[in-house]
């Protein structure tokens, strides 16, 4: 399950040491350590891992497969998840340090900055392999951080992108080998630990206006 560690003024939030799906208890967990976080009264940042081979796998399917009926709330929970990640109130940056598909994917990209790993890894929206197509918050989500040509690319072709072709793409913005990747993702961020919290969050609500909407739709 994930844990969170607190070295001044960095958050570091590992998502875990297995595939990190989006299961109930994951998602709760998840959002405990967020509120930590904007509990802190302090300048802060956030950093997030996965301690294994996934970043995260996304969407929990065997679970939602087992419980149909909750599938509108469990999809609205998620959406909740991006959304509060895009407009949390302090900076954040995801470090891919592995294997980063669907919704876990849409998790990297909801935050300021995406760092992956330079020699493992895939990067990959499957939903037009898997047939499972796009909410309209994903996919403004996405199209929100992506030009029309890398948001093509990425979303209707399933094509599983390594560190440096999603670097190439726009997907995320840097690659480091492992033993760099969270001091990279770290220092990315450090510098800008301090802003107004209300104001970093109503500028990122404005610049995702359409994200934030269709996320949290009723």
């Amino acid at each position: 399950m994930p844990t969170l560690r607190h070295d001044a003024p960095v958050f570091l939030l590992d998502l875990g040491d297995d595939e990190n799906r989006f299961s109930p208890s994951w998602l709760e967990t998840v959002h405990s350590q967020l509120d930590t976080v904007v509990a802190y009264p302090d300048p802060a940042v956030l950093v997030t891992v996965g301690s294994g081979k996934f970043y995260s796998n996304g969407l929990d399917l065997d679970w939602l497969t087992s419980n149909p009926a909750k599938a509108a709330q469990y999809v609205a929970d998620v959406h909740e998840l991006l959304a509060r990640v895009l407009t949390l109130g302090v900076h954040t940056v995801a470090a891919i340090n592995g294997h980063a598909f669907g919704a876990g994917a849409m998790l990297a990209m909801a935050h300021d900055f995406r760092v992956m790993r330079a020699d493992r890894g895939f990067f990959c929206f499957p939903e037009a392999d898997i047939n499972i197509p796009f909410t309209p918050g994903m996919a403004a989500l996405i199209q929100g951080k992506l030009t029309p040509a890398a948001a093509i690319a990425s979303m209707t072709t399933g094509r599983r992108f390594g560190g440096t072709d999603a670097r190439d793409l726009g997907l995320v913005d840097a690659v480091a080998e492992k033993p760099a990747l969270l001091e990279y993702a770290a220092d990315l961020v450090r510098p800008l630990a301090g802003k107004d919290r209300g104001t970093l969050s109503a500028i990122k609500t404005t610049m995702f206006t359409p994200a934030v909407t269709a996320l949290r739709a009723k």
